[in-house]
């Protein structure tokens, strides 16, 4: 027999064996082979763990690569974008001006209560986690799945992040990238910076961005005067100030206080506030009604005008420069004096002017006024005409209005600083004395009479005999413009020279102040990034315009019985305008009046203004002084 003869057969397999052979040779056994029915088809537990360990290491290799790949981007131009910030003499807000109403504070800026206030609404546990709460993320769900009221699931990290480097746009992608980011901002920042940031970028509503512009367009003060209610209503809305800001309407102001008593209780329970503190704040801090939009409505574009003319004389700053915001700028206008001022323009334009009656005479009449302290020029108050948004020439501080008989105190202090003693140039019955060009026996108004009744000819002999160009370097040195000054012809002693509101008030804040010149200024202080903007700490020492004698003559002259004293136009002027300026020691106070269309043009006659017995409207502008004037010392 041969050898293969005694060889073995190979056992057949059973179906079972071959179907197990097969499973090992698959590399995942699914559906499961060896098993019926449901079962097959239910992974085992070695699968179910193996797929959650598979996709956990996808998940972490692709963060790795993101957290490799994305870096902290620069910062949004919005997010730095401030307004330009301008404030009263008292502090108080008056405008914030620019394309975002925004004023950067330093977290020093923001009281404790404020910063409590917002952790506890948002963050309780800002300075404990790394910036992202995933704890939070899964507790926002719960409480809004149980309809509960709770704080966000972004931390405040993450929320500056969104503000500060990110679109509002709500996309997986870019919410990956806000993670990634927040976890690298809160290495590299610390928590003060994040939350300086965060107040600082926020939306408050009420075109309100930051901290800051919230307190002044809630309750008129800086954020650092918030008290820990106020504090607390201003974290509510960043819930979402569509929804909370009480003024709104009544759903709101319910929402707001709801939300209002929860962060102060949460600010207890977290231990941010005292049970003693928290019973103090049982009141709900009303804020004040949302004011208009336009923050130039009004006065107030006529205000910042003249602030930025003198900012950008004094500090060379162009308009690029102040468009680029930032800027806090502190002015010399008095609240309460321009309060009084518009007023008192108010009063008499409302009841003497009448358009619709005297259309010929009354139509397109434009009232000017300015206010300045003599001690050392400070533009106290001005108006500049009815709505700086409707008009936008601002009638304080525009020349090409004739000063008309106001201008003779001038011409009086030339020839008085020309040697020419007022007693004995003209006599108390009003006989010009020799050197006058008079004879003997010519009677005419005394220089005195004339300054405040007519006279115009008694004036223009005096300027000519003392010298037109004295006359208009004594003006000029008194504080008015060279430019302003008219052709030294013979009606320049009566005023065809237009210097402005401004600069007469100022000019005749010399005599008040017995012959000491001060320019007029309206800004005390430019802060720029927490920094001051050079050439606003210090004012140049008043000048010796006139001497004190001079300037007491005039003074003299001029005295009113009411004891202030004054200079006005007349019947005898013919030059399409009407001033009244008067002073007493402390203030000095210009008025005018004059017509033009409201595309500009030549002036139009004044004959007949609020009706024949106005005296070609001269009336008006006193009225106007002596309403302001007597608000000004009424107790």
């Amino acid at each position: 027999m041969s050898k293969n003869r005694h060889k073995l057969r190979p056992r057949r397999r059973t179906t079972d064996e071959t179907e197990a052979a097969a499973s090992r040779k698959r590399f995942v056994d699914y559906p499961r082979r060896g098993r019926r029915g449901v079962r097959r088809w239910l992974p085992s537990w070695r699968q179910w763990l193996g797929t959650v360990l598979f996709f956990l290491a996808c998940a972490t290799g692709l963060f790795a690569y993101v957290y490799a790949t994305v870096d902290i981007p620069d910062e949004n131009a919005a997010a730095r974008q401030e307004a330009n910030t301008y404030y009263w003499s008292d502090g108080s807000q008056l405008a914030s001006v620019g394309e975002v109403n925004r004023t950067i504070v330093h977290l020093s800026d923001v009281p404790e209560s404020a910063q409590n206030a917002v952790i506890a609404a948002e963050n309780e546990s800002f300075y404990r986690d790394r910036g992202v709460s995933f704890k939070g993320i899964l507790r926002a769900f719960a409480s809004t799945a149980g309809g509960e009221e709770t704080q966000g699931g972004s931390t405040i990290t993450q929320q500056y992040v969104k503000n500060t480097y990110l679109s509002q746009e709500q996309t997986a992608t870019r919410k990956v990238r806000e993670l990634v980011i927040a976890l690298k901002v809160d290495r590299t920042k610390s928590k003060q910076e994040v939350l300086q940031g965060y107040l600082n970028t926020s939306w408050f509503g009420r075109g309100a961005y930051g901290i800051e512009a919230a307190a002044q367009s809630y309750y008129g003060v800086p954020a650092k005067k918030l008290n820990p209610s106020q504090s607390a209503l201003l974290a509510a809305l960043l819930k979402g100030a569509e929804l909370y800001d009480p003024s709104v309407s009544a759903g709101n102001h319910e929402r707001a206080v709801d939300r209002w008593k929860w962060i102060l209780d949460r600010e207890v329970r977290t231990g941010r506030m005292s049970r003693a503190e928290r019973d103090a704040y049982r009141d709900f801090p009303e804020p004040r009604k949302p004011s208009m939009a336009g923050g130039l409505r009004g006065q107030t574009g006529y205000l910042v005008d003249v602030a930025n003319k003198y900012i950008k004389q004094r500090a060379m700053l162009t308009e690029q420069d102040l468009a680029h915001g930032g800027y806090r700028i502190h002015t010399t206008f008095d609240k309460n004096r321009m309060q009084r001022l518009k007023k008192a323009v108010d009063d008499v334009v409302g009841k003497d002017i009448d358009p619709g009656k005297r259309p010929e005479s009354d139509s397109d009449v434009q009232v000017g006024a300015a206010s300045v302290r003599p001690s050392d020029g400070a533009v106290l108050a001005l108006y500049g005409g009815p709505d700086a948004t409707k008009h936008f020439a601002n009638n304080a501080d525009t020349s090409g209005v004739p000063v008309g008989s106001a201008f003779k105190p001038f011409v009086l202090a030339a020839a008085l600083e020309g040697g020419k003693d007022a007693g004995g140039y003209y006599d108390d019955a009003g006989k010009l004395q020799s050197g006058s060009g008079a004879g003997p026996d010519e009677n005419h108004p005394t220089l005195r009479r004339a300054l405040t009744s007519g006279g115009n000819a008694t004036y223009v002999r005096l300027g000519k005999e003392t010298g037109m160009a004295q006359v208009r370097d004594t003006a000029v040195r008194a504080g008015l413009l060279k430019g302003s000054m008219a052709a030294l012809d013979e009606s320049f002693p009566v005023g065809s020279s237009t210097p402005s509101a401004v600069r007469m008030a100022a000019a005749y804040g010399t005599f008040a102040g017995r012959g000491l010149q001060n320019d007029p200024y309206s800004v005390t202080k430019v802060v720029k990034d927490g920094r001051p903007v050079g050439g606003f700490e210090s004012r140049a020492e008043a000048r010796r315009a006139l001497s004190k004698e001079t300037a007491e003559e005039v003074t003299e002259a001029l005295r009113a019985p009411e004891g202030h004293a004054a200079a006005r136009t007349g019947d005898q002027d013919r030059m399409n305008s009407a001033w009244y300026v008067g002073y007493t020691d402390s203030l000095s106070t210009a008025v005018t009046m004059f017509r033009t269309k409201p595309d500009g043009g030549p002036l139009l006659p004044m004959a007949a203004v609020g009706g024949e017995d106005s005296r070609r409207g001269t009336v008006f502008p006193a009225r106007i002084w002596a309403g302001y004037t007597e608000a000004e010392t009424r107790p």
